[in-house]
């Protein structure tokens, strides 16, 4: 998934994305586009405004969260458009990928493990369902060919099928501050520790962001190379593989279809 933002008037909109099993969905400050080909062959385009809009915040406590609720919030509209459009957690070793998860979770929590290393290890399963629908060979395609289609618009030359922005580098800020958060939330009293873990985990995804956009910014500084460096590993093993030209063409699709609708803003 690649992480949108707007750069200004004068320069290209920076789009975000995410992959489908069966297609691509492409949204911009203000719009949004899915496309996806059918059994038969068909390509389908929907598109539509946001509804949810985070582009203007700049409040770096609140503009993480909300693009990612910006970005989450699509997806409802976006099944009720297209139902025929497959999400990646729609298939049935995701859902189990998801309940072994939070069985693991809850044992290492309650292991004798240091409080750190607890929290080190939790943030690493909560990756598991991700890595277990990564496993489609469809969505791995989809998502390289939604890299290729942003990254060959925003850089006016085609461009592989990683991409410098994909949500998967922020693997590694995420689990250094959930980690951190959550060994601060581990010394609140008992009691408070419910609201205190669902601010943590607030504040871990907004600092997380914040540190994932100067990583952006600074890619050759030595910190942010080192930080991205799982996200990298991710990206390139498992979370892409080269797509089809049809499967390229169901990416462009949809990217065609969210510019126009934020060039006519």
């Amino acid at each position: 998934m690649t992480e949108a933002r707007e750069e200004g008037k004068d320069e290209k909109l920076r789009l975000g994305g995410m992959a489908l099993r069966n297609g691509v969905l492409v949204h911009g400050p203000t719009s949004w586009a899915c496309a996806i080909r059918r059994p038969n062959g068909e390509l389908e385009v929907v598109a539509a405004r946001k509804r949810i809009i985070s582009s203007g915040v700049n409040n770096p406590l609140l503009r993480g969260p909300l693009r990612l609720l910006d970005a989450m919030a699509v997806l409802p509209a976006m099944k009720r458009r297209l139902p025929e459009a497959k999400l990646a957690f729609e298939q049935p070793r995701t859902l189990v990928g998801m309940a072994l998860s939070a069985a693991a979770v809850r044992v290492v929590r309650g292991s004798r493990l240091r409080p750190a290393v607890q929290e080190v290890a939790s943030a690493a399963l909560a990756l598991t369902p991700a890595l277990l629908a990564l496993r489609s060979d469809d969505l791995a395609a989809y998502h390289g060919a939604e890299h290729i289609s942003i990254g060959t618009y925003e850089h006016d030359e085609p461009r592989a099928r990683e991409h410098e922005r994909c949500g998967s580098h922020l693997v590694g800020p995420l689990l250094a501050t959930t980690a951190a958060s959550n060994v601060v939330v581990a010394q609140v009293p008992e009691r408070y520790r419910p609201q205190a873990r669902a601010a943590a985990s607030i504040g871990a995804l907004a600092v997380a962001t914040e540190i994932f956009g100067w990583m952006v910014r600074n890619p050759e500084h030595p910190v942010a190379r080192a930080l991205a460096k799982p996200g990298h590993e991710l990206q390139h093993r498992f979370a892409t593989r080269e797509p089809t030209p049809e499967q390229v063409e169901v990416a462009e699709a949809a990217l065609r279809a969210c510019l126009e609708l934020e060039r006519a803003a």
